[in-house]
């Protein structure tokens, strides 16, 4: 998923270097509420699959890639 254009700018703060990681992927649940899951989290233990927000530091941040 590439989330630049159109990101909400107070869904990406509360977030924060989530909101641009190539590594999150969003799980929504039935009453309409969104989690922030961490693939990088199948490879490498010292990530969390549902980490605290906002990330303000993070070893495993990547950029979405470009298309």
């Amino acid at each position: 998923m590439v989330y630049m254009a159109g990101m909400d700018p107070i869904k990406e703060s509360r977030a924060g270097l989530c909101a641009t990681c190539r590594h999150r992927k969003e799980n929504r649940n039935d009453r309409g509420s969104v989690f922030l899951y961490c693939r990088k989290s199948e490879s490498d233990p010292r990530f969390p699959k549902y980490p605290p927000l906002p990330v303000l530091r993070c070893e495993g941040h990547e950029p979405p890639a470009s298309d």
